[in-house]
């Protein structure tokens, strides 16, 4: 018997990869251009995630719209500025794990891999680069290409891609935005907790499973597509 089509979707920022230097330094940098404090990194990390534009507004509620946009766009040129000095996004290391986990599901006919991130197209496609990781996904969407997270559009998008249907697709993730856009279209998440939101905040949000590594991604999975009918 054949087994159903699944779908897999992963963030990058904090769920594949850990950015959180490069993101860190380069909000510091653009809100110092702009002449403006910088939040504190806590608060940064937070934000991982958004959209741009969506990120700034959030860091620093009081600055017009305009303003918004102008220090996220100087951000953009500080991470690009720092992806040159650091020698690229392969500097940004994979999480312990990440690559088996991509290998193990790459090797089931069954199993579609996507991409859901805050990243611009260009950012995603460098971190791809750097890491070899393009060929595990079927399917990537962007922050520059739809709406921001927690906005649906990038897992319906996924979806449409694949032809799979929301009960046998899932979104891996380590912030409530993940969570929140996974429940708008429909299908169920799972939060990592080696990312930038804690895990307590994700079950919260409505993550049906918080895993700490990714050796245990295989189960939980198994486990989501059995509970929503999605298993052989």
């Amino acid at each position: 018997m054949t087994a159903p089509l699944r779908l897999a979707v992963f963030d990058v920022d904090g769920t594949l990869m850990d950015s959180q230097e490069f993101i860190i330094e380069a909000m510091r940098r653009g809100f110092a251009a702009a002449g403006l404090a910088a939040p504190e990194d806590s608060r940064i990390l937070s934000i991982v995630g958004l959209s741009l534009v969506e990120a700034v507004s959030a860091l620093a509620p009081d600055l017009p719209p305009a303003e918004a946009e102008r220090v996220a766009a100087l951000y953009k040129r500080s991470f690009i500025d720092l992806r040159a000095e650091k020698g690229g996004e392969a500097s940004a290391p994979l999480y312990p794990g990440a690559r088996e986990a991509l290998e193990r599901l790459a090797a089931r006919d069954e199993v579609f891999l996507g991409v859901a991130t805050g990243k611009a197209r260009r950012g995603l496609d460098h971190a791809l680069r750097a890491h070899g990781l393009g060929h595990f996904f079927h399917t990537t969407h962007t922050a520059d290409e739809h709406p921001s997270k927690p906005h649906p559009d990038m897992l319906l998008g996924a979806m449409r891609r694949t032809g799979v249907a929301a009960e046998a697709a899932v979104m891996i993730g380590d912030t409530t935005f993940d969570v929140a856009m996974a429940r708008a279209a429909g299908m169920s998440a799972i939060g990592v907790a080696w990312g930038y939101h804690d895990a307590e905040s994700l079950r919260q949000a409505g993550a049906a499973a918080v895993i700490d590594r990714f050796e245990d991604l295989d189960d939980a999975l198994h486990a989501l597509w059995q509970a929503r009918g999605a298993t052989a």
